[in-house]
């Protein structure tokens, strides 16, 4: 059980965003997408849609989007992002090089900063609920979103300095060792896609407008 969040209120939150977003030629290789649909193509529309909705809820400035991806990195410039270039060894690490751009390295005196990290394959992303999860996150130190299955991460967040990432296979344990798990009632914020079948739930919550173009639903 998570611990309650602490009675009396506290100054509210200045967020430092990282959203990690993997070139699409190599992203999502376990995602088949529809014919004739390219992987890479459906990758690139799941993170723009992503990153609109990140610059939507934080100020855009407060934003790091870490990629290489030429496509991606001229689509949070032209948000307002900030770009870092990807080191290129692995999500750990990109966030890692986005976490130390993101804010100042300590909290300023008086002040309350936080640093939060996003996965960027939330196609189905609400602006809204990004919020609401970021509000509950700053009553806590550190604290995990985990995925709609309970065994990764969607969102990473510390309000005490930046956190350390441990993302992979797993993660939201690990993660838990150091920080308060909220299994928050946000499904569209908890809803990465990896598979066919991820990718149809995202579907059915109802996705961004260039995900839904490049898959060709009626309503986009």
């Amino acid at each position: 059980m998570s611990p309650a969040p602490p009675d009396r209120p506290l100054p509210p939150v200045t967020w430092h965003l990282v959203v990690p977003v993997k070139e699409a030629v190599r992203a999502k290789s376990r995602l088949e997408a529809p014919h004739p649909l390219s992987r890479p193509v459906l990758a690139r529309a799941v993170a723009e849609d992503t990153l609109e909705q990140a610059c939507r809820a934080v100020p855009p400035s407060q934003v790091v989007v870490v990629t290489s991806d030429p496509h991606a990195g001229r689509f949070a410039r032209g948000s307002g992002a900030v770009v870092v270039p990807d080191p290129g060894t692995g999500l750990n690490a990109a966030v890692r090089a986005g976490l130390a751009s993101a804010g100042p390295a300590t909290p300023t005196p008086g002040a309350r900063d936080g640093w939060a990290v996003l996965l960027g394959d939330l196609p189905a992303l609400r602006a809204e609920d990004l919020l609401a999860a970021l509000a509950r996150c700053a009553a806590y130190p550190a604290c995990v979103v985990p995925d709609a299955d309970g065994t990764g991460t969607v969102l990473l967040t510390s309000t005490v300095g930046p956190p350390r990432p441990r993302f992979g296979s797993g993660s939201a344990r690990r993660h838990a060792l150091s920080a308060t798990v909220l299994p928050l009632d946000l499904p569209h914020l908890r809803r990465d896609v990896d598979t066919a079948a991820d990718l149809r739930t995202a579907v059915a919550l109802g996705v961004g407008p260039r995900t839904a173009a490049a898959l060709g639903l009626s309503d986009a």
